[in-house]
């Protein structure tokens, strides 16, 4: 990576966190559109997630992920890298953008139709800064991708069933749906359980970093929870999650299931992981063991931990950070635990 390009992240990440004035995270205009074009986008998730993303690009964390990789340093040849983005969070396939270009490969860019703004605003801000240095390095496409070498592509299940047919013959990474819990131990302070309230709400629980399940030791206070989330009521002025909440409450009554509400949220007690919008699964547990062995035989679902505890008494394959912390990884936290990096370093080996 060339200084100029590294002086160039580093400038991003400033107008990704609203330093610049009026642009950014602070460009009102620029939040409207997208929101325009997609109802969850609303702007303080979005102003959240633009800092989120800002926050990798500060000089020192850039220094930190890069220097991880000494055949960054190495000539190569650049290869065409395609990228299928989703669009359930706010410039969500940003990292997958981030690691081609810092890998020094060519992106070929299918922007979700959920995100067509933010991520595009993002590039005009690398093109002004770097010039003719960024010449070729990323165009934006419709449809199919064609005349690519290898693929990164975010979907559903069966989604990725085509993808794995149609780009069968190329180096690929494919990410599916998942999901994150929390765990519990009782001893939670009222500060802990607000900060897990970010995990389950930002985003309106939508992305795979959000907690869509807790694990609860018997006996556990569940209104300790609610008188902890109360802040997050607002979630419910949103006709999405408003109809979503609508929905589960009559299907769930209709079917005699016990449930708890606040207004905004709804708990049921289930052994799934995903709960819809607008809930959030809870499963009581009597010791820890059992806890860890349910985490690690379902790996493969599941993102991240939300909880106070160490992860060497929880999961040996699935991340494990502190109350309020999933939605801000930092830029190595690769999702599904694949290093996107390695991947494209390895394209050009």
């Amino acid at each position: 990576m060339t200084n100029t390009f590294f002086s160039g992240l580093v400038h991003l990440g400033a107008w990704f966190r609203g330093e610049i004035d009026g642009e950014g995270s602070n460009d009102e205009e620029l939040l409207r559109t997208a929101e325009a074009q997609n109802r969850w986008f609303t702007p303080d998730f979005m102003r959240q997630a633009m800092e989120a993303n800002g926050e990798m690009l500060q000089a020192p964390v850039l220094r930190k992920w890069v220097s991880s990789y000494p055949g960054l340093d190495q000539p190569r040849s650049p290869k065409k890298v395609g990228l299928v983005l989703a669009g359930n969070l706010p410039m969500v396939g940003w990292h997958d953008v981030l690691s081609v270009l810092i890998a020094g490969h060519h992106a070929v860019v299918k922007c979700s139709s959920e995100d067509k703004v933010l991520i595009p605003a993002a590039i005009r801000v690398l093109e002004e800064a770097l010039g003719a240095e960024f010449d070729g390095r990323l165009a934006f496409v419709q449809g199919t991708l064609q005349d690519v070498d290898a693929v990164i592509a975010t979907g559903s299940a069966n989604t990725n069933r085509y993808f794995e047919y149609y780009f069968r013959d190329l180096p690929k990474i494919l990410r599916s749906q998942r999901t994150s819990v929390a765990v519990l131990d009782g001893s939670e302070t009222h500060s802990e359980l607000q900060a897990l309230g970010s995990d389950v709400f930002r985003y309106y629980g939508l992305g795979c970093r959000s907690v869509t399940k807790l694990m609860l030791p018997r006996g556990f206070d569940l209104d300790r929870l609610f008188g902890a989330w109360v802040d997050w009521g607002f979630v419910a002025q949103n006709n999405k999650y408003a109809n979503n909440y609508d929905y589960h409450k009559a299907v769930w009554l209709l079917n005699q299931e016990q449930l708890l509400e606040n207004g905004f949220l709804l708990m049921k007690e289930d052994e799934g992981w995903m709960s819809p919008v607008g809930t959030l699964f809870y499963e009581w547990y009597d010791d820890l063991k059992s806890v860890s062995s349910k985490l690690n035989e379902s790996a493969g679902q599941l993102q991240c931990v939300s909880t106070r505890l160490p992860a060497s008494e929880l999961a040996e394959n699935v991340p494990c950070v502190s109350f309020g912390q999933t939605q801000n990884p930092s830029p190595w936290d690769y999702a599904d635990g694949v290093d996107t990096l390695n991947f494209l370093l390895a394209l050009s080996s």
